[in-house]
């Protein structure tokens, strides 16, 4: 089924092509993809996405749940909605799909939750397959955030399931409401980001520096050469048996730089934004974010080692759930 999910991304396309090669345009035809009921101009009987979702139960329905179906045609109608008018002005192409990719279920289909064996696990049915739900060792902020969605706390969204080496991964996803801060307008926090110090914050007359360069990217270089001396071992280990074990110490560097940098970014946002509720802050000012996204495209140790859009994107995820506004300069 994942493999399948991954065929649907040209549908809109798809739909598209099919409809230019009905019809000789002039200066005079006016056609758009719309709801004849809604547009004049319109030649579709329904929305766009319904009209999509009916090309797609046309061709799969039978081999598939429709409910996954349903989840795919609007993750793509929206994105590809939201991207139009930058496609059309050649600023971006075509988002492309492994085939890989996590397969999308609804939250209904998540059905029969139950705690099993004292509350170390949970069982639930998904189309009809029962499944164990185990978070780790520890479980952490995982467990906690489940568990309030059990308890309505949260809302659970459409979520997908990522199938790794035989293993069933849960993405599950959350609506988690805004907090309630009483923050100042007149309060600006003004926040840089770099390389030699990840994040430099200024409120009125105090000035904070969050993280240090040896905490974050030595570190980093540190795990990439320790990588590099393993897979250069590699070819002199013993292999009693084969591949696995002459590879043995390579697993323990499998994902560590990814895990690494993002806990850090993690933890410099977060620092971040209790910052600036600490000084009651209602607008985040990122200067000089632009150009230093620009340069580190043009520099590859800065590409390469310096994580500019994730550490933006988990500052503004932070800031918007705590209700400052986020302006990047």
């Amino acid at each position: 089924m994942v493999h399948r999910a991954a065929n649907f991304i040209y549908t809109h396309q798809f739909i598209q092509e099919q409809v230019k090669d009905l019809f000789y345009f002039t200066d005079e035809v006016r056609v758009r993809l719309a709801d004849i009921k809604k547009d004049k101009d319109g030649i579709l009987t329904m929305s766009q996405i319904g009209t999509t979702y009916q090309l797609l139960s046309r061709y799969f329905k039978g081999q598939m749940p429709m409910s996954i179906l349903g989840c795919l045609n609007k993750i793509l109608v929206f994105s590809f909605s939201k991207e139009r008018d930058r496609l059309w002005k050649g600023e971006r192409s075509l988002r492309s799909f492994r085939r890989d990719i996590p397969m999308p279920i609804a939250p209904t289909d998540l059905r029969q939750i139950k705690q099993e064996d004292g509350g170390r696990f949970y069982t639930c049915q998904i189309f009809g397959h029962t499944f164990r739900l185990y978070f780790g060792k520890k479980g952490g902020d995982k467990r906690a955030i489940w568990e309030a969605a059990l308890r309505g706390e949260y809302k659970l969204c459409t979520s997908s399931i990522q199938v790794e080496e035989h293993k069933f991964f849960l993405l599950a996803t959350f609506e988690v409401s805004k907090e309630d801060h009483a923050l100042h307008p007149e309060v600006v926090a003004e926040a840089t980001l770099s390389m030699e110090i990840p994040i430099r914050v200024k409120i009125g007359r105090h000035s904070y520096s969050i993280g240090t360069k040896e905490d974050f990217l030595y570190r980093r270089l540190a795990i990439q050469k320790a990588l590099h001396r393993c897979q250069q071992s590699a070819t002199y280990n013993r292999s009693k048996n084969g591949l696995t074990r002459k590879l043995q110490n390579l697993e323990h560097y499998r994902g560590a730089e990814k895990r690494y940098v993002n806990y850090k970014l993690h933890v410099y946002s977060r620092r971040l934004i209790n910052l600036c509720l600490k000084h009651r802050v209602a607008t985040l000012l990122l200067t000089g974010q632009q150009g230093k996204e620009a340069a580190a495209k043009e520099e590859e140790f800065l590409l390469r080692n310096w994580s500019y859009y994730s550490l933006k994107d988990k500052i503004a995820y932070k800031a918007n759930k705590a209700g400052i506004a986020l302006v990047v300069e």
